[in-house]
């Protein structure tokens, strides 16, 4: 059986995560790349904020709905990837 694995921390993170390899490593003194957690967060919200006020306009209209819940499902994935995002930042992830 394999052993209960430790939550990982904001140093196992800053140290690198076992079996990583960076085959760039050291070539040109480029520096490894660092996730965009935050940059995932502004367009995940400004995903949110668009396709439901875009969803009301619609539903505003006497135009089929269809396109109505599409955007509404579509903010629905927004919200759920902020839930992501934020359960991730809070784990200590750098980004």
């Amino acid at each position: 059986m394999s052993e209960p694995r430790r939550r990982r921390t904001r140093e196992d993170y800053a140290r690198g995560l076992p079996d990583h390899h960076d085959p760039t490593a050291g070539i040109g003194g480029a520096r490894p790349a660092r996730s965009a957690l935050t940059l995932r967060m502004v367009l995940a919200a400004f995903g949110l904020v668009v396709c439901t006020a875009l969803g009301f306009l619609w539903l505003a209209t006497d135009l089929p709905a269809w396109p109505a819940v599409v955007l509404f499902v579509l903010a629905a994935v927004a919200l759920v990837d902020l839930g992501v995002i934020a359960r991730r930042k809070a784990r200590g992830e750098p980004g």
